[in-house]
């Protein structure tokens, strides 16, 4: 399990007020820097963050150039890219430079907190499925084995919850398996993934 040690590069005040709340209420013993800009959070006093949470628009250099300054400096960081605009184009950039997952600002706090779990074990955090998001592919054969199930069930209605106990698994996990199956569906909530599901033939 990495670190707890997270450095947050926004610049936005009010919300990495907020994720620094969200990321606080989720994740023991945390220890959070903060800064507004590539440059600051160069320069910030945490000498070794095990996550740097990265926005993409950044006044100066945006988050997508920053990835390989935060990777030369940081080489055992784990960078996560945060965005407003979760198109296509930004998750296949953000993933090509070196980012192990990308995250929209517009998920849930409890997907943010699945995916940073997920990282700090050492799991993919769905970056297949996020590939899959940011090629336009949403191919299924991209999703795991597991993933599938998840699907079938999520597809069925069941909450997270009962997901995890048909499957063995903890409720956190389910999560983090619902946010790349909707990544690479290409959508934004589970009745849309069911709808894309369905059409394109992955349950029946």
């Amino acid at each position: 399990m990495l670190p707890a040690r997270i450095l947050l590069i926004d610049d936005h005040a009010l919300f990495r007020c907020g994720l620094r709340m969200v990321l606080a209420s989720g994740i023991p013993e945390l220890e959070v820097a903060e800064a507004s800009s590539l440059e600051e959070g160069l320069r910030a006093g945490m000498d070794d963050p095990a996550l740097v949470l990265l926005d993409i628009q950044l006044h100066g250099l945006n988050g997508l150039e920053g990835i390989a300054l935060v990777k030369r400096k940081w080489p055992e960081a784990v960078v996560v890219i945060l965005s407003s605009d979760a198109g296509p184009h930004n998750v296949r950039m953000a993933l090509e430079r070196g980012a192990a997952a990308f995250v929209s600002k517009a998920d849930s706090a409890d997907n943010i907190l699945a995916v940073i779990e997920q990282l700090r074990r050492g799991e993919p955090a769905g970056a297949a499925a996020q590939a899959a998001a940011g090629e336009g592919a949403g191919s299924p054969q991209l999703l795991t084995p597991r993933q599938f199930e998840v699907l079938d069930l999520l597809c069925q209605g069941l909450p997270n919850k009962v997901i995890g106990r048909r499957l063995g698994l903890s409720e956190n996990t389910v999560r983090g398996h619902v946010q790349a199956v909707l990544a690479a569906l290409q959508v934004s909530s589970r009745s849309e993934a069911g709808f894309a599901a369905r059409r394109r033939g992955l349950v029946g």
